[in-house]
């Protein structure tokens, strides 16, 4: 496959291009800082400097992709609807490419979800998106700008992240999972998203 990522140089992304490389696939890696990318350009792989919000700027890296995956996230110093504005510049290029399918990182923790245990759905998701209500804001909008389009997307809502190597993990369709993984078994299971047709138009849970 052909598979274009947005947010390459953030902890899912750098797992999602080492991983994609590592099954044979063609990656461009979309990023700001090439020099925060932890491999370099090669037959499989090419960088594309651009300013994900910017459709025009990024058409050209998702031009023939058979996909597009936004691991987009806040760092120090970003605008605080840095993944809305880029679901925004990736939807107009994917517009502009004719690219249809989208698998897109969000995050559990910032909905209220069915199947929620008591505790997290009354003390500890309530806690952390008091804390993070502009990361909550954020993602919201990108959510919502994702499931307006036309596009055949797919939204990956992890637990909380940790750097535990690929293990066993579970994913559920439109439903809470668990309270952490791992961010290499997110890749996996983004990955996996891309080219199985029954998770297209639901959000996915991924928890170890």
């Amino acid at each position: 496959m052909r598979i274009t990522v947005f947010g390459a140089t953030g902890g899912i992304g750098r797992e999602v291009v080492g991983q994609a490389l590592a099954a044979g696939h063609h990656v461009t890696a979309v990023v700001r800082d090439p020099a925060r990318l932890s491999v370099s350009a090669g037959e499989n792989l090419i960088v594309v400097t651009a300013d994900v919000t910017d459709p025009a700027a990024i058409a050209p890296a998702l031009d023939g992709a058979d996909a597009g995956v936004s691991a987009l996230g806040p760092r120090r110093g970003d605008s605080k609807t840095i993944c809305a504005d880029g679901a925004g510049g990736i939807l107009g290029a994917m517009a502009k490419t004719g690219v249809r399918r989208l698998v897109a990182v969000s995050a559990s923790g910032l909905f209220r979800e069915a199947g929620e245990p008591p505790v997290t759905r009354y003390l500890v998701k309530p806690l952390l998106q008091a804390i993070l209500r502009d990361s909550k804001a954020d993602v919201h909008r990108m959510e919502d700008l994702i499931t307006d389009s036309a596009v055949d997307w797919t939204i990956m809502r992890p637990a909380m992240l940790t750097n535990r190597p690929l293990r066993a993990y579970r994913t559920a369709l439109d439903r809470y999972v668990s309270r952490q993984v791992g961010r290499a078994d997110v890749a996996d299971a983004i990955l996996q998203a891309i080219g199985d047709s029954s998770m297209i138009g639901h959000r996915v849970n991924v928890g170890n």
